[in-house]
This record gives structure tokens, C-alpha cells and sequence, in this order.
């Protein structure tokens, strides 16, 4: 596993946002995203029993929003101080899809460490592949 250093801003604020605006069972997890241009776009998980988009999809959602199409970094935080998260494995395929060079922090033996979400999903399912005119990778 490829490991580079942390983003520790990107980390507060997702532990801050986590902090203060995660109440209850609708809002568990925050996530933070560092953009290309250097801004940091936040958000929460919307908990629903039909689902609902964890935090990390949230950030993806308000960055495009926002202008800012191209993350560089991701983090997640749980509520009630439960530390960085790893992203579950819908994310981790939305993730590689969306910005296959995108580096996710996530909490090692070492302590917390940024790494590629290729590593994260290895072997997996290339969604580009079975896209019309997609070019083949063959």
C-alpha cells in the first residue's frame, strides 16, 4: 500500500464539522474533501431507512455544486469522536470512478495516513470499460 502524509487541516475540519453538526441518528459521519484549487468542501450523511448518501457522496455532491469538480483528498469522521473512518465499499467504487487519483485518509497501525483509493479497491470493476465508445484498456 502506497501511504503519503496527511492533510491534518482537512482532517479538523471534517472532526470539527463531525462535532457540531452531527446530531442524532440522521447525521452520523462528516466528511471533508481538499479540492484541486486548495478549498476544502465538508458535509454529513443523510441516514434514511430507503438508504441515503453517506458523507463522502455528500462532498462530491457539494463540490460539483460548488464549482469545484477535481478533489484531490478525502477524509470521513464519525460522531461522538469515533476518529476517521474508512469509506465503505459504495463509496470506494463512487470514489475511484469519479477521481481515480484521489487519496483518502484512513487510520494504520502508523496512525493516519493518505492513500490511493486504487489501493483501497484493488482489482476492481472499471466503470469507464463498459461505457459507450469508451476506449479499450486491453
Amino acid at each position: 500500500m502506497h501511504t503519503h502524509d496527511v492533510d491534518q487541516e482537512l482532517v479538523d475540519d471534517a472532526a470539527e464539522v463531525a462535532r457540531i453538526r452531527c446530531r442524532g441518528d440522521r447525521h452520523t459521519m462528516a466528511a471533508a474533501a481538499r479540492a484541486a484549487d486548495g478549498r476544502i468542501v465538508t458535509g454529513v450523511n443523510a441516514c434514511h431507512f430507503t438508504g441515503g448518501p453517506c458523507a463522502e457522496l455528500v462532498v462530491v455532491g457539494t463540490a460539483a455544486a460548488q464549482g469545484a469538480y477535481q478533489l484531490k483528498t478525502i477524509v470521513a469522521v464519525g460522531d461522538r469522536d469515533r476518529g476517521v473512518v474508512p469509506p465503505c465499499g459504495r463509496c470506494r467504487q463512487a470514489l475511484l470512478d469519479y477521481f481515480p487519483a484521489l487519496e483518502v485518509v484512513v487510520a494504520t497501525p502508523d496512525g493516519l495516513r493518505a492513500v490511493p483509493v486504487s489501493d483501497l479497491l484493488p482489482h476492481t470493476y472499471v466503470w469507464a470499460d463498459h461505457q459507450p465508445d469508451a476506449p479499450s484498456h486491453s
